[in-house]
C-alpha cells in the first residue's frame, strides 16, 4: 500500500517545477524513477527525491548523457558520486574555457570593427598601446612558386598543435620597417592575438596607419610611415605589426578590407646644431 508520506506525480511536479510528462519520460528512459508504483500503476515519489531530482537537472544542465545519469543513479555510492561530480566538473571547466574564449573573440572583433568604421585612412597617428599577448608562428619561407598560403597553412598547423584557438584575429609581423617596405605582402611571421600565446607585442608608443585593399595591398603605407617618422624626428623601433580591422568576418568585398599597421617609435635625441626640426 502506498504510504501517506509519498507524493503523487502531480504533487511532485508542482513541488519540483518539472512537468509531469517529463517525469514520465525520465522514468521510461531510466534517468529518474518514482520510489513506488501503486496497484493502479500510478507513480509515487518521496519528498527526499526532490533533492535527487534537482541534482539530475544539474547534470542535464551540463549536458551529461541520459544513459550515464541513469547508470550512475542505479548504482550510486559516496565514492561513485564523488567520481561522477568530478567528471562533470571537468566538463564544466572545459565549457567555461570555451565560453571565455568565445566572449573574448566576440569583443575583440567588436573593437576592431568599431576602429575600422571610425579610422581616418589618410592620417597617421601616435598611440600609446598596452602589451598584447601573441602566438608567433614559424619564420615564413615564401617559396618562389608564389604559394603564399602554404606558409599560412603551416602557421595554422603549428598553432593548432600548440592548442591555440585560431578564431582569434590573425595578423602579420614584419621584422622591421625595411622588410615591410620591401615586401608588404610577405610578413616575416604570422601571429595570432590569442591571449594564450607565450609572446607579446610590447607596450609602448606606436605609429599607426591604415590602408584599404586585399591582403598585402597596402597602398604605399610603409613609405608613409617612414616619411612621417623622418619628418617628426622619430626612430621606427622594431617589428611592424599588421592586423586587419576589417576583413572577411565583416566585409564581403575583399578590396574593402582595412589593414592597421603599427610600429613602435622612439624620439631621436637632439644633436648639437639642431633646432628640433633637423640638421642645419
Amino acid at each position: 500500500m502506498v504510504g501517506t508520506e509519498l507524493l503523487s506525480i502531480k504533487e511532485f511536479a508542482e513541488y519540483t517545477g518539472v512537468k509531469q510528462h517529463i517525469l514520465r519520460h525520465y522514468d521510461d528512459i531510466g534517468v529518474f524513477s518514482p520510489v513506488e508504483r501503486g496497484a493502479n500503476g500510478y507513480r509515487y515519489y518521496s519528498p527526499q527525491q526532490i533533492t535527487a531530482l534537482n541534482m539530475v537537472n544539474v547534470y542535464l544542465g551540463v549536458k551529461a548523457m541520459h544513459r550515464e545519469i541513469g547508470e550512475f543513479n542505479q548504482n550510486r555510492s559516496p565514492q561513485s558520486t564523488l567520481d561522477f561530480l568530478r567528471q562533470q566538473g571537468r566538463k564544466i571547466d572545459a565549457e567555461l574555457s570555451r565560453l571565455h574564449d568565445a566572449y573574448a573573440i566576440l569583443h575583440l572583433y567588436e573593437s576592431l570593427i568599431s576602429e575600422g568604421l571610425t579610422a581616418d585612412e589618410d592620417q597617421l597617428l601616435l598611440r600609446e598601446c598596452p602589451e598584447l599577448p601573441l602566438f608567433l608562428g614559424p619564420v615564413n619561407q615564401f617559396a618562389t612558386d608564389g604559394q603564399f598560403y602554404s606558409d599560412f597553412i603551416d602557421f595554422c598547423r603549428t598553432a593548432r598543435s600548440g592548442g591555440i584557438n585560431l578564431s582569434y584575429p590573425i595578423g602579420g609581423l614584419y621584422q622591421d620597417i625595411d622588410s615591410f617596405t620591401a615586401a608588404p605582402d610577405q610578413p616575416t611571421r604570422f601571429f595570432s592575438t590569442s591571449p594564450h600565446g607565450s609572446q607579446t607585442k610590447p607596450a609602448g608608443r606606436y605609429l599607426v596607419g591604415y590602408a584599404r585593399g586585399y591582403y598585402g595591398a597596402l597602398q604605399g603605407l610603409p613609405q608613409r610611415l617612414s616619411q612621417y617618422a623622418a619628418e617628426q624626428g622619430l626612430r621606427l623601433d622594431g617589428p611592424v605589426y599588421v592586423l586587419y580591422v576589417l576583413d572577411e568576418v565583416s566585409v564581403a568585398d575583399p578590396n574593402q578590407f582595412l589593414a592597421q599597421a603599427s610600429v613602435r617609435v622612439q624620439k631621436l635625441p637632439k644633436t648639437a646644431g639642431t633646432d628640433g626640426r633637423g640638421s642645419r
